[in-house]
C-alpha cells in the first residue's frame, strides 16, 4: 500500500496510552461526515435500515474465496447450541430480502481472524465493518451504480465541508469519474498473473470494477459459460478490494451442488436451501463495502488500522 512504512510497529499502534492527536481526530470526523452522507443518500431512495446481527449459527464460510487467510474461526456454546462470531451478514441478507423489505443496509461489524502475517498489509483487520446493502432481483450494474454514488457523493461532501481536516490530513482528495471501469478478472490475471489485484491496484487512477471471481456458492455462476455474476471494486493507490458483491444463487439444485461441491456443511445453510425449494428465496444482487479500508484510502493512512480508535490489526490482542 502506498506510504506504508517499514517502520510501522503494529504494537505500538494497537497501545491505547495517550489523547488521541490532531490527525487521528480528523480522521474520525471524515469518517462521521462518510457515513452520515452514506446513509443519507440510502434512506432518501428507501432502503431500510437495520442493525447487525453479531452471533449466529450460520455465517458466511469465505471458502472458497482466493483471498481465505482465517486462522480460526470463533465458534461458543450457548442455550445448548453452537453459535458462530459473524464473518459476513451474507446468510441473514438473503433471508432479508425474500421475507422482509426488498431493498435494505446495514452495517455490520465482521469477525475474521486473519494469519498474523497480514499485520503489516497496510489493509487488514480481524474485526471490521461492512456497509452492506442487498436490493431484490437487482443485477450487477445496478449494485455498480449504487456504490458509484455513495463514494462519489461522499468524497465530494469531504472535500467541500472538510477542508481543515483535508489539510490537517495532507490529504488532495481526488473525486473519481463515474461509471468506474470495468475488468474481466481472466483479463487482467492474463496481464499481470497472479498478483492482478496489487498491479491493477498500483496502476489505476481511480476505482475499478473486477467481475468474475470463482468463490463462495452464494454467488450466482452460470452454469453454461462458467462466468460468475460478482465483483470486487479496486481502490487505487495500493489500497486494494474495498467491495465484494455478487448477484445471488437462488435455485435449490445449483445451491446444493455448489455446497457439495465445495465440502461446505450443508445443515448450516438449510434455512437458505428450504427457502430455495419452497420457492420463497428470491433472487437480488448486493454487496458488501469496508468501511475502515475507505476510510483509509480517503485520510491517505500508513496503515487501516488507524482509521479505528481501537485497532484491531492480526496477530495483536490489545489491552482492551
Amino acid at each position: 500500500m502506498k506510504g506504508l512504512v517499514e517502520e510501522f510497529d503494529p504494537e505500538r499502534v494497537a497501545l491505547i496510552r495517550e489523547p488521541m492527536d490532531e490527525r487521528r481526530l480528523a480522521i474520525f470526523r471524515v469518517q462521521g461526515m462518510v457515513l452520515k452522507t452514506m446513509a443519507d443518500i440510502l434512506l432518501s431512495k428507501g432502503f431500510y435500515w437495520f442493525l447487525p446481527v453479531i452471533l449466529s449459527r450460520a455465517t458466511d464460510p469465505l471458502w472458497p474465496d482466493p483471498d481465505f487467510s482465517i486462522e480460526k474461526r470463533i465458534e461458543v456454546e450457548i442455550y445448548g447450541k453452537t453459535v458462530r462470531a459473524m464473518q459476513s451478514m451474507i446468510v441473514h441478507k438473503r433471508v432479508l430480502v425474500s421475507l422482509g423489505p426488498e431493498k435494505f443496509f446495514i452495517l455490520s461489524p465482521n469477525i475474521r481472524i486473519e494469519r498474523s502475517e497480514r499485520a503489516k498489509t497496510g489493509k487488514h483487520l480481524y474485526e471490521f465493518t461492512q456497509l452492506e446493502i442487498e436490493v431484490a432481483y437487482a443485477k450487477m450494474q445496478e449494485i455498480f451504480k449504487i456504490y458509484e454514488e455513495l463514494i462519489t457523493k461522499s468524497i465530494d461532501a469531504v472535500r467541500k465541508t472538510m477542508k481543515d481536516e483535508l489539510e490537517i490530513l495532507k490529504r488532495d482528495l481526488h473525486n473519481p469519474e463515474i461509471p468506474f471501469k470495468i475488468y474481466k478478472r481472466s483479463v487482467l490475471e492474463e496481464k499481470y498473473g497472479n498478483n492482478w489485484q496489487e498491479k491493477i491496484a498500483s496502476e489505476s487512477k481511480d476505482p475499478v470494477w473486477v467481475t468474475d471471481i470463482p468463490r463462495e456458492f452464494y454467488d450466482y455462476e452460470d452454469e453454461e459459460t462458467g462466468e460468475w455474476r460478482n465483483f470486487d471494486l479496486i481502490l487505487p493507490e495500493g489500497y486494494g478490494e474495498v467491495i465484494s458483491g455478487a448477484e445471488r444463487e437462488y435455485e435449490y439444485e445449483k445451491i446444493l451442488k455448489k455446497l457439495k461441491r465445495d465440502k461446505i456443511d450443508v445443515k448450516q445453510y438449510q434455512i437458505l436451501l428450504d427457502l430455495s425449494r419452497d420457492g420463497k428465496l428470491k433472487p437480488s444482487a448486493g454487496a458488501g463495502l469496508g468501511v475502515e479500508r475507505f476510510i483509509a484510502y480517503l485520510v491517505g493512512a500508513k496503515h487501516v488500522a488507524e482509521v479505528q480508535p481501537f485497532p484491531r490489526i492480526p496477530g495483536i490482542v490489545p489491552e482492551i
